[in-house]
């Protein structure tokens, strides 16, 4: 009998009768700020499942360890039990967001480098944006550690970049997660979808037509649901493509 372990603001996670795996239920309920903006997006627990799934096999497949067993209903994934890293790994590529409220750079500034940031996993706190130090002081992490998430988050962001372009999608930034299995290995944990990357329709010049993620519903652009229904269809049927 499956019992819910934990659920957040996009997902619940309930054990299964192997207790080293677990069952995650994407949910169609949508947040912002911290959770202060709240609504549904219709089928996003769907879409983000399937985008996720796909995304995940396709970095399996480049070598990036994941915590994904399989899917097993259209809004749930098995995945293996892993002990969840404190940390939200940011990697962005474009300025946006609070990169341009904190720094003053203009949002569209291509930055020279992807730029790998560290936030505190901590809604009470705000999810805090930490240095180095400051983690290796809480303990979250070792030196190692934070050189193995630096390199995991750098060789998906080429993976991913290279993926979303061939979809006529530039990816600005994103957040990971990561989890460490019983080997002591650390796998590739959570989600990859619009919820959690930014993402611009190249096919679009207006700087609100072309927005493709939860930012939709941050400001209000409507259209939430068609947008992840296009980023769905269009990494699905490129993957299907290579496949073919």
């Amino acid at each position: 009998m499956m019992k819910k372990l934990y659920e957040g603001k996009a997902k619940i996670l309930y054990s299964t009768d192997n207790a080293e795996v677990l069952l995650t239920h994407f949910k169609d309920d949508a947040t912002a700020f911290n959770a202060q903006k709240r609504g549904t997006i219709a089928q996003k627990g769907k879409m983000n499942c399937q985008i996720t799934v796909a995304l995940f096999q396709w970095l399996e497949s480049k070598g990036i360890p994941t915590h994904l067993i399989e899917q097993s209903a259209d809004d749930e994934i098995l995945v293996k039990r892993v002990k969840i890293i404190p940390i939200e790994v940011v990697v962005r590529n474009i300025a946006a967001g609070s990169l341009c409220r904190q720094t003053g750079l203009e949002e569209g500034h291509e930055l020279p480098f992807p730029l790998v940031e560290y936030y505190l996993k901590n809604d009470e706190l705000g999810d805090p944006l930490l240095t180095c130090d400051r983690l290796l002081i809480l303990e979250l992490a070792t030196e190692e550690q934070l050189k193995q998430l630096q390199t995991l988050a750098l060789s998906i962001n080429q993976h991913l970049q290279e993926l979303f372009a061939s979809c006529q999608i530039t990816l600005v930034d994103f957040k990971l997660e990561f989890g460490i299995d019983t080997q002591g290995q650390i796998l590739l944990a959570d989600e990859i979808s619009p919820d959690t990357c930014r993402l611009w329709d190249q096919t679009q010049s207006d700087p609100e037509r072309r927005v493709m993620d939860k930012d939709r519903f941050r400001r209000d652009l409507g259209q939430v649901e068609t947008a992840y229904q296009q980023v769905q269809k269009r990494i699905v049927d490129r993957l299907a493509s290579y496949e073919a």
